[in-house]
């Protein structure tokens, strides 16, 4: 089969490589429909992370059941379904508690798997023709039939409840004021949550025109970080008091007005934006090792957190990847519903063999280049 593979830094392919196969009674092979490149692929991408050469990326994925193992009962060839790119087992502790991106079972090397991500376990991602998936019962979850809101369902896997799960990790409750940082896919998504779950007001803060002009389709107050003081800002519009609740959605890859790399800066910003005794939720990514970091501390994972500002504010704050089976469900039923649109973010349909210029340009936030979607069979 056809699949994308990393080779080092700045460096992928589209190559032939063995077919995924059953190689458990419990696995299924998916024919993959649509695979997205995620804001998150691009760590590795630019060799930021200990991903090994000759890993298949890919951990967003979608597509039509080609064959199932013999334990498996609840799929069947010719489903269409969306597969969480967190992998769970379906009976470890966490996996029972609805925790399925902190599975106890399926990775040796810390908790939680998914698709062709580093150190999440040896599993081959879907950037591909063709995606073995582990546990298929527990893990795919079955779409209506044929190709409508392909584009929306595709968000399933991971940026829509992502965004959902940052604004949840914050406490928002309906009527309250929400700020998220970073307009990529999930800031947008969480942005869109946001909104869907009754905010009264959603600020989103970049400087990419594309995406600050997303944040306003979707009803929200852009806030170009290069160009206001957005904490002055925030509190201005907020009469002083700050916004309820807030979502990182940056990473440790935040980026100052000028330029320079700051891991502690979006965090440190809504330290100081959001109210006291208000929520923040942090979906963007933070490693506990980051080979390519410019000094000893940031290289494991150490920042400057204004720490004492937080606790004085007596704020709180939910961290960690969304467990994506918790909220795929219903909001698939969103979707079919017609109240949630997470397919406006994209941008760009290719097909896997344009793979390589899609990271190309997603990575160098070229204009326009907002959600990048791979089309295996196109």
């Amino acid at each position: 089969m056809r699949a994308l593979v990393y080779n080092g830094p700045f460096d992928v392919t589209v190559t032939d490589v063995p077919d995924a196969t059953i190689e458990a009674p419990t696995d299924a092979v998916v024919r993959i429909t649509t695979t997205n490149i995620c804001g998150s692929d691009l760590h590795m991408y630019e060799g930021r992370t200990g991903v090994e050469p000759g890993t298949v990326f890919g951990h967003e994925n979608m597509g039509v059941v080609e064959e199932v193992g013999p334990g498996v009962t609840g799929l069947k060839v010719g489903d269409r379904v969306s597969l969480p790119f967190n992998i769970g087992c379906g009976f470890c502790a966490n996996c029972v508690a609805r925790r399925t991106g902190f599975c106890l079972t399926v990775n040796e090397e810390m908790a939680g798997g998914a698709y062709g991500y580093a150190s999440m376990g040896p599993y081959r991602g879907g950037q591909a023709e063709l995606l073995r998936v582990p546990f298929a019962d527990f893990n795919a979850l079955v779409l209506p039939e044929g190709t409508e809101h392909e584009n929306d369902f595709t968000m399933l896997s991971d940026v829509f409840p992502t965004g959902w799960h940052g604004v949840e990790l914050s406490g928002q409750r309906p009527g309250e004021s929400v700020v998220v940082f970073g307009a990529g896919p999930v800031g947008l998504m969480a942005a869109h949550s946001a909104m869907l779950r009754g905010a009264s007001q959603v600020f989103v803060v970049d400087k990419q025109p594309d995406r600050l002009a997303l944040a306003e389709a979707y009803g929200c107050t852009p806030l170009d970080y290069s160009a206001v003081d957005v904490v002055e800002q925030l509190t201005d519009a907020t009469g002083g008091l700050g916004v309820d609740r807030g979502v990182e959605a940056v990473g440790y890859q935040a980026h100052d007005a000028s330029g320079d790399e700051d891991p502690a800066l979006t965090l440190n910003q809504l330290f100081a934006s959001v109210k006291a005794t208000g929520g923040i939720g942090v979906v963007g990514v933070y490693l506990p090792q980051d080979p390519g970091a410019p000094t000893e501390d940031l290289k494991n994972g150490r920042i400057a957190l204004d720490y004492g500002l937080f606790f004085s504010k007596g704020q709180t704050m939910g961290t960690g990847q969304a467990n994506v089976k918790s909220y795929n469900r219903e909001l698939r039923d969103l979707i079919v519903a017609g109240r949630a649109e997470p397919g406006k973010i994209v941008s760009h349909e290719l097909p896997l063999e344009d793979a390589p210029r899609g990271y190309d340009q997603f990575d160098k936030r070229v204009d326009g280049w907002t959600k990048v979607l791979l089309k295996p069979a196109a």
